[in-house]
């Protein structure tokens, strides 16, 4: 039962994760490589602060609102640049962070942080919070899909230009869904350090950023129920099969060109494309 109860808790983790980086990346069509930076800045956050013997339902707002902060102000120096600058400009902060951490004796160093704090829930009731948070926010990005916002961060993915010439600050809603989306991976990096018990540098590198990224393609960029499933497989996958967590970065990296190649809208897409074929249904 403690197995299945880890399983879970790793794979509701993954989806909350996964569905930060498909709002910003999938919604608003802002592409970013550093995005473990911001798991952990939760992380990090909430280690520190229950470690200080503050209790760990303070420290999750704490870490989304930490997280946040430091996506408003990368997002706001990155207002001015796009497509593979915005990539290299983000890849660098993820770098810039896990640098950060190695070279600081109060984040533990190379050696990380270990011996983090239970959470006070039991296993049953962190992995309830864990589902009950991915799920909710799953929810809300449906919510805003659907919304004028929605449609604004269509509009701004599709073409920024005549977003702007339709009177939209598209600069704003491009931050509100950076801020949105770095927070959520900074609660997701909260519950990961509460998970796992030990974060160091290595846990939120440029291999997990990857990871996350490898996790929304698949799925389908904006598409909240195909990143969903595609979340909790290639979570899961790595610790079903031992041998492929060696192999993660080329397994991802496999699955990004396939993806790209023959199905660039991800698992989502596919599934839709079968449907239509099988029941003779129109686009």
């Amino acid at each position: 039962m403690a197995y299945e109860i880890t399983l879970m808790t790793t794979i509701a983790i993954s989806i909350l994760f996964a569905l930060s980086l498909n709002f910003i990346s999938g919604f608003c069509g802002q592409i970013s490589l550093g995005h473990a930076a911001f798991l952990g800045t939760g992380a990090y956050t909430s280690a520190l602060m229950t470690k200080a013997s503050i209790p760990f339902l303070i420290t999750l707002p704490v870490s989304a609102l930490t997280a946040g902060i430091l996506g408003f102000v990368i997002g706001l120096t990155s207002l001015r640049v796009r497509h593979d600058f915005l990539a290299i400009t983000t890849m660098g902060a993820g770098f810039l962070f896990v640098g950060i951490i190695r070279q600081q004796d109060f984040f533990g160093g190379e050696i990380g942080i270990s011996g983090i704090p239970a959470t006070g829930l039991g296993r049953i009731g962190f992995m309830s919070l864990c589902l009950a948070l991915a799920a909710a926010f799953a929810l809300f990005s449906i919510l805003i899909r659907g919304s004028w916002m929605g449609f604004v961060f269509s509009s701004i993915a599709d073409n920024e230009d005549v977003t702007r010439i339709l009177g939209i600050n598209a600069s704003a809603y491009k931050l509100i869904a950076f801020v949105i989306g770095t927070a959520t991976a900074g609660v997701a990096g909260a519950l990961y350090a509460h998970h796992f018990r030990f974060i160091g540098p290595d846990s939120f590198g440029f291999v997990e950023s990857i990871s996350v990224l490898a996790m929304v393609i698949v799925g389908g960029i904006g598409s909240v129920a195909g990143i969903v499933f595609s979340a909790a497989l290639l979570s899961v996958m790595p610790l079903l099969f031992q041998f492929i967590d060696d192999y993660k970065l080329l397994l991802y990296s496999a699955l990004l060109f396939a993806m790209m190649r023959f199905s660039p809208d991800g698992l989502a897409g596919l599934c839709v494309r079968t449907y239509r074929k099988l029941t003779g249904a129109r686009a």
